[in-house]
């Protein structure tokens, strides 16, 4: 009788001692826990990096170095701290750049993304040639950015003045891009002509992502095509509509090319960007001045991007 209660004392003891002993052996060697990196995944790492250091990140550095400095790009130079910032917050030709630029961006990314989303509805419903269509629609997108620009001018500048005269309009026989006060909308236009196609792509990726049941069980339920657009087709590709958003505020905000092809900042200095006004004040001489004026706008792109992603957070998932 008294054999028992030591035999099951005993027995029970075992699998104690054996989870113990595999905690030990786990709390000894934590490194088999880990997975193994292979190394072909450094093969590809390492040399991105240093070219991307080499190319983005040293440059940048040091170009906000300089922008403490006297320098003209070349040559002798002083350290002169914060007056190269200092006097960006007072130069109107550096605030009316700023002004335009986001203008320009705002106007473009809402006319893109309302033409590419409604195109992108047109290319995935059921119709003919849809195929052909796509690659029509995506043939701006390979054209160069200064090429599409020097067209246009010569739309703007001679074809629609000469249309304009022989129909008899009067506010066509001038040229949109000699106006001060409507050459933005020159440049609206032909941006969002480029950039139209790859918007439209992302849309139709996330258009036929959408299952179709959905839809057939909204028709079932009664549901018109509006109440189906508002309430299935825009929530599912929200995620989307957030990147084709911060891709295109992101890209519209560097325009250069086709703002030098159209009207090369003029009439004056009315469509001067941000880029524009950086680039050729490096080749004006104000290298620190314009490399000052280049951290800040740097430092405010970040800053929107960041702004960006953290309203949308939650509500961007694909």
């Amino acid at each position: 009788m008294s054999a028992a209660p030591l035999s099951t004392t005993t027995t029970t003891s075992k699998p104690a001692a054996s989870a113990s002993s595999g905690t030990d052996v786990r709390a000894r060697h934590p490194r088999t826990r880990r997975r193994r990196v292979e190394p072909l995944y450094y093969l590809f790492l390492v040399p991105s990096v240093i070219l991307f250091t080499l190319a983005i990140t040293l440059p940048g550095v040091v170009g906000i170095f300089y922008s403490f400095t006297d320098s003209i790009g070349i040559g002798d130079w002083k350290f002169i701290g914060l007056t190269n910032y200092k006097a960006l917050f007072t130069d109107p030709a550096v605030l009316h750049a700023y002004v335009f630029t986001f203008g320009i961006a705002i106007a473009t990314v809402i006319v893109v993304n309302l033409v590419s989303f409604f195109l992108a509805i047109g290319l995935t419903s059921r119709i003919r040639f849809t195929t052909t269509l796509r690659a029509i629609f995506v043939i701006p997108m390979v054209i160069s950015g200064i090429i599409i620009a020097y067209v246009f001018n010569f739309l703007f500048s001679n074809s629609l003045p000469a249309l304009g005269e022989a129909l008899g309009i009067e506010w066509m026989q001038t040229s949109i891009l000699a106006n001060s006060n409507l050459a933005w909308i020159a440049i609206v236009i032909v941006t969002a002509w480029q950039a139209i196609p790859s918007t439209m792509l992302i849309y139709i990726a996330g258009l036929l992502s959408i299952p179709g049941e959905v839809y057939e069980a909204a028709e079932i339920d009664g549901a018109s095509k509006t109440q189906k657009l508002t309430r299935i087709t825009i929530p599912l590709v929200f995620g989307y509509v957030v990147i084709n958003m911060i891709l295109g505020l992101k890209n519209f905000l560097n325009a250069y090319d086709i703002i030098v092809g159209l009207t090369n900042g003029g009439p004056g200095t009315a469509t001067r960007s941000i880029a524009m006004t950086i680039i050729t004040g490096f080749n004006g001489g104000d290298y620190a001045y314009q490399m000052a004026n280049a951290t800040i706008f740097f430092i405010v792109a970040v800053a929107i991007a960041l702004l960006q992603l953290s309203i949308t957070r939650g509500r961007n998932r694909l």
